[in-house]
């Protein structure tokens, strides 16, 4: 069920992105915020890799476009991104979140340094669902103030 909800919400904010231009992904939602839609799919990217591949499947991979210096670079660097390209890493993201949990226990446990606690492979399924979830009711803002489109 947690799966099936995830891929819902994956889904989703594919969703209130479809149709629309490279230029209008980009668009911002209300300065001096950098939040779009381009952006959040890039963060959902982020998401996934970190939360699934370094967390539960203890990968060493690193960031895909922001760092420790820039913690906001996948929203504040879309004007020069390549859409096309960010969506193929997102749905890459995707397929590799989805082989890290395989086969796992949702009572499996890991620790996780940054918030000093041990959590679960279920932990990392619900916050990943309040995180779209949160996001996608970004989405439907964007989606609507760049084309009138609501309800997707």
């Amino acid at each position: 069920m947690l799966e099936a909800w995830l891929d819902f919400h994956r889904q989703t904010l594919l969703a209130k992105c479809s149709g629309l231009t490279a230029g209008q992904l980009r668009q911002r939602a209300a300065p001096p915020s950098t939040l779009s839609l381009l952006g959040l799919v890039r963060h959902m990217a982020e998401v996934e890799r970190g939360w699934f591949r370094r967390s539960v499947a203890g990968e060493d991979a690193g960031f895909l476009y922001s760092s420790e210096a820039d913690p906001d670079g996948e929203f504040d660097h879309v004007d020069t991104a390549d859409a096309e390209q960010d969506f193929a890493t997102y749905l890459r993201e995707i397929d590799l979140a989805r082989q890290a949990a395989a086969g796992r226990e949702l009572d499996e446990t890991f620790f996780h340094p940054r918030r000093r606690a041990r959590l679960s492979v279920r932990w990392v399924y619900v916050h990943m669902l309040e995180e779209y979830a949160r996001h996608n009711g970004h989405a439907d803002l964007l989606r609507e103030r760049i084309d009138g489109a609501t309800g997707l």
